[in-house]
């Protein structure tokens, strides 16, 4: 009997002091239930979160401006070829830069320049005493140089077909005028009369035409007087 008492004392101490251990435990595993269920809903969040980043689209990279480009005029004119320098080395007045020095205002091609350069020019082609220094084709044999055809003669030459020299392509050759119209060159033989003022090619109105044997510059201002000249491409 006391055996069996002393059993049940004994069983009765240790229920006693499991009992509270148990207590305490089974407390604590309250107190962290709320604390695990926090985590437990703060898991899925964080586990989102990775996800959510992997969706998000890259930024864009900014592209590269290319540098600005000046558009070129679409009605641009295309460049001019030089002209042509004529056959006789010269060039046209206030045209090209002669080759070679100068002389007395006018180039040994025969190339004026400038208004003082043909003016130069025309002073030396100027007679001395016109009536002893001029000749008639009749007295030069006749003239055999180009002949302009008879058509293209009455629409552009004769007395009423008249113009100003300095108004024109205008040379020098063996110290003579040469000036072009109607795209034919004309080149004095003659010197011009003394008697005339020094600026009469500026001021004066002059024409072409056929007399008897060859052909003439005749001055307005001045009827009966003609120049010989010769007439070529």
């Amino acid at each position: 009997m006391s055996v069996k008492l002393a059993i049940s004392a004994g069983a009765l101490f240790l229920l006693g002091a499991i009992a509270p251990a148990y207590a305490q435990r089974e407390q604590e595993k309250e107190q962290a239930k709320p604390q695990q269920h926090e985590q437990e809903r703060a898991a899925p969040q964080q586990r989102q979160q990775p996800a959510q980043q992997k969706h998000e689209p890259p930024a864009p990279q900014r592209r590269q401006q290319p540098a600005p480009q000046h558009p070129q005029p679409a009605n641009k004119p295309a460049p001019r070829p030089a002209k042509p320098q004529p056959s006789y080395g010269g060039a046209y007045h206030g045209g090209v830069q002669p080759n070679g020095p100068a002389y007395g205002g006018v180039h040994q091609s025969g190339v004026p320049q400038h208004a003082g350069q043909v003016r130069s020019g025309f002073v030396q082609s100027r007679a001395k005493s016109w009536s002893s220094e001029h000749r008639s084709w009749r007295e030069r044999g006749g003239y055999n140089g180009y002949r302009i055809p008879d058509d293209r003669f009455r629409a552009y030459f004769g007395h009423d077909h008249f113009f100003r020299i300095s108004g024109l392509p205008l040379v020098f050759v063996g110290g003579y005028p040469r000036f072009q119209y109607d795209g034919y060159w004309v080149t004095f033989v003659d010197p011009w009369p003394d008697t005339w003022p020094a600026n009469w090619y500026e001021t004066d109105d002059v024409y072409l035409d056929y007399t008897d044997d060859g052909y003439y510059l005749y001055d307005r201002n001045y009827p009966g007087i003609g120049i010989a000249v010769t007439v070529s491409f």
